[in-house]
């Protein structure tokens, strides 16, 4: 049996008449998370976890018709049973579990096994047919603890601050950002760009907890960040609105940190391998623990990966779509050839 097939619109399940993160408009779309490249403009009707709602309302518009669900809840689209699983990778994210007539397809979207503190934790979904992003999918992404990764940003704030320096974090507005806050909760005054502000506020309007903190005036009112901590998406990387905040000492916080290097870093001071996706190991894990019959790979280091899961006995094959064309997919190209 076949419950998905791909599109010129995206990841269609025929029997169910709906389609998962499509990247056109179409009639019913069941999203499995906020950010850009898998949550479109222009869909008739939206399907996604009741975190992601407030979110798809920020970024798409307030006018659109959107059903949130929770976790677990089991939703009948023409005969297809159709669940939402957490994905781990940010608040709200998740794995779309669609079953007919006794068969199983889990579209996992983004996700990360890791449990950072703040998004839903990775839920195991075992299936016939899994769908699987390979954005860090190679051996050389191996991600620290998420204890261990917190200690770090900690120690760096904490020197920056006898050092008499501004803590200026760069991290993705949707996921990142919210990670940061929780990291150096108590270790300062929390400045965030506007943003994160709207993001923030969006997830708390469902009563999602986060740190205390301001949105930063950087015009007006930059003094007031002297020696505190600021969070400002990658677009600002090298900007002008940076070099405003006192005595800054700048980090970046992306996956691509594990590996990129110093020379990666232009004008930043630090950097740390900080990701929302799953690092090799995790994919393989997950991937095994699924059972499934036949793995589709997509976005990221797909033909790498697709081949290795081949090479160990798993039958699996790539589908292209469009996804990771936000993201950390951006962060990299925006590190790597930063605005002036």
């Amino acid at each position: 049996m076949k419950l998905i097939t791909l599109t010129q619109k995206g990841i269609y399940c025929p029997q169910g008449k709906f389609y998962i993160d499509p990247w056109r408009p179409v009639d019913m779309a069941v999203i499995t998370h906020g950010h850009a490249d898998h949550a479109r403009w222009g869909m008739k009707k939206y399907l996604c976890h009741h975190f992601t709602k407030p979110i798809l309302y920020q970024r798409i518009g307030i006018d659109i018709e959107c059903q949130g669900v929770e976790y677990g809840e089991t939703i009948i689209l023409n005969g297809v049973k159709v669940s939402l699983h957490p994905a781990g990778h940010i608040i709200g994210s998740a794995q779309i579990r669609l079953e007919y007539k006794g068969f199983v397809t889990v579209v996992s979207g983004d996700y990360k096994v890791q449990d950072d503190g703040l998004s839903t934790p990775f839920e195991l979904v075992k299936c016939n047919e899994f769908v699987t992003e390979s954005t860090f999918g190679l051996p050389i992404y191996n991600w620290l603890e998420v204890d261990d990764l917190n200690k770090k940003l900690q120690n760096w704030v904490l020197k920056n601050q006898e050092n008499n320096k501004t803590s200026v974090f760069i991290g993705y507005s949707l996921g990142k950002a919210q990670r940061i806050m929780k990291a150096v909760e108590g270790l300062g005054k929390i400045y965030v760009h506007e943003s994160i502000g709207k993001l923030n506020e969006a997830f708390e309007t469902v009563g999602v907890a986060l740190p205390e903190y301001t949105v930063a005036d950087f015009r007006e009112r930059p003094k007031e960040m002297e020696h505190e901590i600021v969070i400002v998406p990658p677009a600002l990387l090298d900007s002008n609105i940076i070099k405003k905040i006192p005595d800054p000492a700048t980090a970046i916080c992306s996956g691509w940190m594990q590996v990129r290097g110093a020379r990666r870093w232009r004008s930043a001071d630090a950097g740390f391998a900080m990701s929302d996706h799953a690092d090799w190991k995790g994919l393989l894990q997950t991937v095994k623990a699924t059972e499934a019959e036949i793995v589709h790979v997509t976005h990221g280091q797909t033909e790498i990966f697709s081949k290795y899961l081949n090479e160990i006995g798993m039958k699996a094959d790539v589908i292209e779509t469009l996804f990771g064309e936000d993201e950390e997919v951006s962060e990299q190209e925006t590190f790597e050839n930063p605005k002036p």
